[in-house]
């Protein structure tokens, strides 16, 4: 069983975020990146959980460029099998998935997973671009995947419950919270993935979708106000006439 698991990078939480060229690009300087959670901590791993079960090969795809690799690397020192990259900078959530539905168009993936958004850009679509360009069935929001023969079935969060969901294969699917445990690389497979390989792909010419107009960081918090426990009457007037609160 082949599984094909979407990779991304993205700035470490404790990254303080500026923008550059009049609000307009990202200002990477300083900036630390990880490996996107979401791609780590529940699409990467329950796929080496389900290779571990059914055997098979995990490989990781990822559109960036060289700096890219080192997050790569940290995949493959997870356990991922082999990895590509796909030599371009990614623009927006359509390139991305037009370049990622290429590559996995001409390896005949079983299962694709990509986290359910990344914690940049939280956009949540590039999994379900990817199942659209690729005519494949797509499950987003997963919280568990299993695979018995030809057939996947998740349970993903709903409305006043839970929702189970079962495909055959291939298909692709988005993960959530819920799908697997962390795994922290040992040793071992940190020495490991400097001999995985790692291809890196020319892109194909994709239009860009999108375009960033202008970036804008949230206002910054007011000053906070320390009441006294025994003065509930100030905190009260203090929610009514400022803070809105009827």
């Amino acid at each position: 069983m082949k599984f094909l698991v979407c990779i991304s990078k993205a700035p470490d939480t404790t990254s303080r975020i500026a923008f550059a060229e009049g609000n307009k690009v990202f200002d990477v300087n300083g900036v630390q990146f990880i490996v996107n959670p979401y791609d780590e901590w529940y699409a990467l791993v329950r796929a080496l959980e389900l290779k571990e079960q059914h055997g098979g090969s995990v490989t990781t795809i990822t559109v960036g460029e060289a700096d890219c690799d080192p997050v790569i690397r940290k995949a493959l020192a997870i356990g991922a099998d082999d990895a590509i990259r796909v030599d371009a900078v990614p623009t927006d959530a359509l390139q991305v998935a037009t370049l990622i539905a290429a590559q996995a168009r001409a390896g005949s993936y079983d299962v694709i997973l990509c986290g359910k958004e990344t914690i940049d850009h939280n956009g949540s679509v590039v999994g379900a671009m990817v199942a659209e360009l690729l005519d494949m069935p797509f499950i987003s929001l997963a919280t568990s995947l299993d695979v018995d023969g030809q057939t996947a079935k998740a349970r993903r969060e709903a409305s006043g419950g839970l929702e189970v969901v079962e495909t055959g294969l291939p298909v692709v699917v988005s993960a959530s919270k819920g799908m697997a445990e962390q795994r922290i690389p040992n040793m071992r497979g940190i020495m490991a993935a400097r001999t995985k390989p790692l291809q890196v792909v020319a892109p194909e010419n994709v239009a860009q979708g999108t375009s960033v107009a202008q970036f804008e960081l949230p206002p910054a918090k007011g000053a906070c106000k320390m009441i006294s426990a025994d003065q509930p009457e100030v905190l009260v007037r203090l929610l009514r006439e400022e803070a809105k609160v009827l």
